[in-house]
């Protein structure tokens, strides 16, 4: 018999679970749980270590902050063709190495009180390629690890880790600054990269079977632009993506925070935004480990819209309750999202060729980002904060709609589920 419970059957929550069990499942998700802690210790530490050097201003750390993310855009695509070239495994590791080695000179500056702007920027530039490198090779590494019927579950399992990791990482960061300064929490952070990179130097991976032909990287760009292009829900998700990243930008890094300044009464009202969004997420991956639509990308794509809810409330001056429960909506929303999203490309992707997809994934998904930051203060000025609060969320609802009218968004359908029997 059969036992089902909503919709899906009961044995295979037990064996999603189960996944827990397995070692490489497990190397992997405390890898992953504890270097993303180690990256929600770092911008606390790296904004407050900077601007409390003598001299610093708000353009010394922005300063900082593009040395990091300009590498980080530049060689994502390396890192895809790296990733598919090599064992993922020894790929992730270097890129946890390069971010250890990075936010640890970065805390060994701070310390010892030699801080040149070109050696920060150098330090932080590490850090960047660290993270090109290793986010590809992350793609594609998981359906290495984890059964075919079980990406879901794993992709769950690991986001559950990683939001956990982030929410304990902002409080435990902010609290080691408070303590013993930016240096010592960069340190720290640091640490954590290079345990993570140890605990994937445990991890037993079987060989890939046959090699594939090498090319050279421009020719590996092209075939991985290829697989990337020829399958619509992917190119079509992540034009929609690029111009949602940039309305999310705008509010969530310029936006919000002033208008939580001006109206809401400042840094406490933001914090309670946050949190409300960060408790969604773990909510949501809770939900994707139950949820198994037909049509996943067309359901994901849905989940964009609600996203847009709190930047309404903010725009409409709604009571802060009303906002944080608008930003919870947007942290369910999100990660349900990046379930099924990862999932499906894991599903649909040849394995050879979908870590430099996963690169193009990223690289179109963000590179809108730096624009909405750059605008978003002179929209707030020319035409009002809360305005532009609502046009951050007209775009949200335009662009999702968009995405809507593809075939490949609403067609794509996920293999059937083979009921687990008792």
């Amino acid at each position: 018999m059969t036992v089902f419970r909503g919709g899906v059957p009961v044995h295979s929550y037990l064996s999603d679970l189960g996944l827990l069990r397995d070692r490489r499942f497990a190397l992997l998700l405390s890898a992953r749980t504890l270097s993303v802690l180690g990256s929600a210790f770092a911008p606390v530490a790296l904004a407050f270590g900077v601007l409390g050097l003598p001299g610093a201003t708000a353009a010394t750390l922005s300063v900082v902050l593009t040395a990091e993310t300009v590498p980080m855009i530049v060689f994502i695509l390396f890192g895809g063709v790296l990733a598919d070239r090599l064992p993922r495994k020894w790929v992730m590791m270097a890129g946890e190495s390069l971010m250890a080695v990075g936010f640890l000179a970065l805390g060994a500056m701070l310390l010892i009180g030699w801080t040149p702007l070109p050696a920060l920027s150098a330090a932080a530039g590490v850090t960047g390629v660290g993270i090109a490198v290793m986010f590809p090779a992350l793609t594609g590494i998981i359906p290495e690890v984890v059964p075919p019927d079980r990406l879901q579950a794993g992709n769950a399992l690991l986001g559950l880790g990683q939001n956990a990791a982030r929410v304990a990482g902002a409080v435990l960061g902010g609290g080691t600054v408070v303590l013993w300064g930016g240096g010592w929490a960069l340190v720290v952070s640091g640490a954590m990269f290079a345990v993570a990179g140890a605990l994937l130097a445990l991890l037993r991976m079987e060989p890939v079977a046959g090699s594939r032909e090498r090319h050279s990287v421009l020719a590996d760009l092209r075939d991985g632009w290829r697989e990337f292009s020829s399958r619509q829900w992917i190119w079509v998700v992540v034009a929609q993506f690029s111009l949602m990243v940039m309305a999310i930008q705008a509010g969530h890094g310029v936006l919000g925070p002033l208008i939580a300044k001006e109206t809401l009464g400042g840094p406490a009202a933001w914090s309670a935004f946050l949190a409300g969004e960060a408790v969604g997420t773990i909510v949501g991956v809770l939900v994707a480990m139950r949820l198994r639509p037909r049509r996943p990308i067309l359901v994901a794509v849905l989940l964009c819209l609600p996203p847009a809810l709190p930047y309404v409330l903010l725009g409409l001056d709604a009571p802060l309750w009303a906002i944080v429960a608008g930003a919870f909506v947007l942290g369910v929303c999100f990660d349900v999202f990046g379930v099924l999203w990862q999932t499906t490309m894991q599903r649909e992707v040849p394995a050879e060729s979908l870590s430099r997809v996963s690169s193009y994934d990223m690289l179109g998904s963000m590179m809108f980002g730096p624009i909405g930051l750059l605008l978003a203060g002179q929209a707030a000025d020319l035409f009002g904060t809360e305005e532009t609060l609502l046009a951050c969320a007209v775009i949200i609802v335009l662009s999702t709609l968009a995405a809507l009218l593809a075939p490949g968004v609403r067609n794509l359908r996920a293999p059937e589920r083979e009921p687990i029997s008792s």
